[in-house]
């Protein structure tokens, strides 16, 4: 299972953010963009969690 990053937490990188429900399923195809080091935004539901989708690519969120 890919990373899965908790509400509140510091996006890592910069792009598209899936949510997930709480046993890792689709949450419904939502996504929320995230700038990395920003706090990932409350999901709809208690439980669901984030998992990276699409990476910006345009080198803002590349690790240093």
């Amino acid at each position: 299972m890919a990373d899965l990053q908790k509400p509140g937490e510091r996006a890592p990188r910069s792009g598209q953010y899936e949510i997930v429900g709480p046993r890792g399923g689709d949450a419904g195809g939502r996504e929320r963009t995230v700038t990395r080091g920003e706090p990932l935004p409350p999901t709809p539901q208690s439980g669901q969690r984030y998992r990276m989708s699409d990476p910006t690519n345009n080198g803002s969120g590349k690790k240093k």
